[in-house]
This record gives structure tokens, sequence and C-alpha cells, in this order.
């Protein structure tokens, strides 16, 4: 591979229109599916009330919409490179000279099962010189009448390979947030996750904390209460029309910060819950 293919081609910020949309209802909550972008929800509904920033309010870039699973990295890979079994590996630099988001994002995922209120995808993840390591991606959603459950899981190929899962979606900004994380990654001069943690500080934010609680969002009436089976989470509150809370089960720059292996045939899976109940407040 020669030098000339490393460059940054600043894919993330590429337009990803939403292309054929999959619906998914139970009750009062409907979900719209768009897996030929990403694998990602482009819609996400309650009692009439959208809570995603969709393609056209997010000015159409890849990573500026929906809510989208990230996989097998979340967040930046600091200038696309790491370590791993000791050997040095290069990845695409697709956002500001780093590599950010994962593979899954913007490629298509194939669609395994699509029912009235659930949905398995999968993505095959590349074998090639930017990810040498292959592995499958799978995801799944589950509707009930107030709930959605996501489940993102990546399983290692024939060989062992680094992993961190995340989600990143996009919520149209709320009237509040209510977060109590118990410590934050502070972020260099590049604006990167490093190490040691600190207690939090007040916003805006663009961090990754660990937080033992539930997260809540408060808009319209509503109340979207957030939880995950693991304890990073990325919070982006940063621009007036949107705010991003982002499970994940490692840090940005993971490969390097937390490495996480998977060896041949072993899963990591990421549960993220979201759950809808009025605003008594």
């Amino acid at each position: 591979m020669g030098p000339e293919r490393m460059l940054p081609v600043d894919d993330a910020l590429a337009p990803l229109p939403a292309g054929e949309l999959h619906w998914l209802r139970c009750g009062e909550l409907e979900v719209a599916l768009a897996a030929g972008a990403g694998g990602r929800v482009a819609h996400l509904r309650y009692q009439g009330v959208e809570w995603l920033v969709d393609a056209q309010e997010g000015g159409a870039a890849a990573i500026a919409w929906g809510c989208y699973p990230m996989v097998p990295w979340a967040g930046r890979i600091r200038h696309g490179t790491f370590r791993f079994d000791g050997r040095p590996h290069r990845l695409p630099l697709n956002f500001d000279g780093h590599a950010i988001h994962g593979l899954g994002f913007s490629r298509p995922w194939q669609i395994d099962r699509l029912d009235a209120a659930t949905a398995r995808l999968a993505l095959a993840l590349p074998h090639d010189g930017y990810w040498p390591f292959g592995g499958i991606a799978m995801l799944d959603l589950q509707l009930q009448a107030h709930t959605l459950q996501m489940r993102l899981s990546v399983q290692a190929g024939e060989q062992a390979m680094p992993a961190v899962l995340g989600w990143h979606p996009w919520f149209r900004k709320p009237d509040r947030l209510l977060f109590t994380p118990r410590a934050m990654y502070p972020r260099d001069e590049e604006g990167i996750a490093t190490l040691p943690c600190v207690d939090p500080t007040t916003g805006p934010w663009d961090d990754c904390f660990i937080a033992d609680s539930d997260i809540t969002l408060i808009r319209e009436g509503q109340r979207l209460r957030l939880r995950s089976d693991h304890d990073h989470w990325v919070v982006y509150d940063g621009t007036p029309h949107a705010t991003c809370v982002e499970p994940q089960s490692g840090p940005p720059d993971g490969f390097t910060l937390a490495p996480h292996r998977l060896e041949p045939g072993q899963r990591l899976a990421l549960t993220f819950d979201l759950a809808w109940a009025a605003d008594s407040t």
C-alpha cells in the first residue's frame, strides 16, 4: 500500500443520504431504520415527538445525524495509529487527521431479519490494509410500547482483534440533561481523551465520562431515560441544535488507552436501552 493512500480523506463529513427506510412500530413508539446508511436509526418518535436530528437538519454529513453504531472502534483513534500484538497499525484518517467512529457508520448493513417491532442487521468487517482483522458486527433492535433496546456486538473471525463499541445518537436539543458522572477523561491539545481520569467539570462538553447511573433527557413534556450495560459515556453538547449522549464500551482512543482484546471467535456486546415517560416536573 503506497503512502498516498494513507492521506486524510475526511469522508466522515461526506454526505450520506438516508436512502430506503424500514419502519418498526410498537404502541406509540416508531423507529425508522436506514440499513443502507450505516445501519443507523434515522427517525425516533414517541407519541409523535421526533427525538433525532435527521439528515436534512444535520447537513447530511455521515457523522452528523441519526443514531449510528460505532464499530470496531468508537470516537477518535489518535492519528489513526495503534499497536496490537506488538505490531503497528494505521487506520484511514477520515476526520481532522484522525480515524473516527469506526468502519460501520458509512457502510451498508445487511438486513437479516425485519419484523413489525424487531430487526437484526449484520456487517462483515473488511480484511484489508486498513482493517486487517476481519470480524462481523451484529445489530439487534427490539421495540416495546415505551422502550427501545439496541444491542451492538462484534465477533472476531479467525484472528484476534481489538474492539471498542459505541452508539452515537444526535438527539434534538433537550430542555434539560440530567447527568451525574463520577469521573471524566481530560482532553489534550488535540481534543482527544487522556489518562488519568479527573473529577468532572461543567460543560459545554465534548468529553468521555464514567457514570454508574442512568442519564435522562427532558424535552416537549417527555422524559427519555438512557441506560447501558457499560459505564463509559461521551457527551457532546457544544452545538445549539443537538446533544449527543453516546454509550461506549471504552474510551475514545481506546485501542491505546484501554485495549480490549477479542480472541478468535470471541464476542463483545454493548446494550443501549431507551425508555420514555411523561415529564411531571
